[in-house]
């Protein structure tokens, strides 16, 4: 009997507020990305029936126009949904190798109209299909 392969799939969703301002930065290439802080929270109850409160905290990253986007109409607190792939990121700090997990966005959501009328920003596709790979020396934060 064959092995059934199953393809991989990495795709998150995820929604919450914004913890702090975006922070703009551009690559040497002159390439804009933005980092996002978002506080994702889930209520519950636990074995004595009194609500508990789980939050989750976890970086963002958007580029191009998108990360552009979002640093001019986003601020601290706003209510988000982000539409992206699951990361490992690394690099080393003061001789120990570090790592975090991130999503990079393809979509996000604004949950709240600032004065704008459409509430979607997403990269075009071309962007996320024929992207180079960024290597974590490249990413400026």
């Amino acid at each position: 009997m064959a092995e059934l392969k199953l393809p991989s799939v990495n795709i998150v969703v995820i929604s919450g507020r914004l913890t702090q301002n975006p922070e703009l930065r551009y690559t040497g290439t002159g390439r804009p990305v933005v980092r996002l802080r978002l506080a994702s929270s889930r209520r519950y109850r636990d074995q004595n029936n009194e609500w508990q409160e789980d939050t989750l905290f976890i970086d963002v990253s958007a580029w191009g126009d998108l990360a552009e986007r979002c640093h001019d109409r986003l601020v601290k607190g706003s209510p988000i949904l982000v539409e992206g792939t699951l990361r490992q990121r690394t690099w080393e700090q003061e001789g120990q190798r570090r790592s975090t997990y991130e999503i990079r966005a393809y979509r996000i959501h604004f949950l709240e109209k600032l004065g704008a009328p459409e509430d979607l920003v997403e990269s075009p596709g071309e962007e996320i299909l024929d992207e180079e790979p960024v290597s974590d020396d490249e990413v400026p934060f």
